[in-house]
């Protein structure tokens, strides 16, 4: 069964190197690309004052915080909860790097080894959406998720809307999933065995395109291009 876990956190400032720390860690568990239900959503206490600018952002106040737990308190219902699981995180690079912090500070080795792999969603978008604003909430309006309740940034809201987002970008291979699923499950029901099938033994044929499909191609190309503000890779191998 596969399990990934959609993580998102808030902190006090924009850098643990010097001396920021997380205040609120949201999870949202997807079991074979479903919502389980278990999730996990953690407040700590930083022993220090979020950064004006953090504050307009999450609203979390230091007076609200001060009777949660520290984070190496959490530490290990945290990593027992990830530990194994395919990370999903919006802008990766900024959350690992927080919580391998914590993690260390904590006495435990860096997340990326607790876990079997992480996906950045912010780099799945720029791929998918080249010259496109894609923050969540940009994400949330292209692809018809609901993010009006979204008037501060929240650790567990933000995860629900990214797995949603998620989900969305990822819709083909869901189907795809959903359709072999089906089929398998058809066919154990009827007491039939499918057989493995050697494609290279057929011959596909191949379809070239006409003048009109060339020519929408060429302007589709040019749009992403457009977009790009003329910075897409294909140019150069022209």
């Amino acid at each position: 069964m596969s399990r990934q876990i959609i993580l998102d956190t808030e902190t006090t400032g924009l850098s643990a190197e010097q001396g920021d720390r997380v205040i609120e860690l949201g999870c949202v568990e997807l079991l074979d690309r479903r919502l389980s239900g278990n999730n996990l959503h953690l407040y700590f206490n930083p022993d220090r004052n979020s950064h004006e600018d953090a504050l307009r952002v999450h609203g979390i106040t230091n007076e609200f915080l001060k009777d949660k737990p520290r984070f190496h308190e959490m530490a290990a219902q945290v990593r027992e909860y990830l530990e194994g699981a395919e990370l999903i995180i919006h802008n990766a690079a900024f959350d690992m790097g927080f919580l391998n912090k914590e993690f260390e500070l904590a006495g435990l080795p860096p997340l990326k080894s607790l876990v079997s792999g992480v996906i950045d969603t912010w780099a799945m978008a720029k791929e998918l959406f080249p010259g496109k604003r894609n923050s969540l909430d940009a994400l949330c309006d292209r692809l018809d998720v609901d993010n009006s309740g979204r008037t501060l940034h929240g650790a567990l809201l933000d995860a629900e809307l990214l797995a949603d987002v998620y989900i969305n970008m990822t819709r083909g291979q869901e189907q795809l999933l959903d359709v072999a699923d089906s089929s398998a499950d058809s066919a154990q029901s009827q007491g039939i065995t499918l057989a493995r099938v050697d494609l290279s033994q057929f011959e596909l044929p191949v379809l070239a395109p006409n003048e009109q499909e060339l020519a929408a191609h060429d302007a589709v190309l040019a749009q992403i291009d457009k977009s790009s503000g003329d910075k897409t890779v294909w140019k150069k191998f022209a």
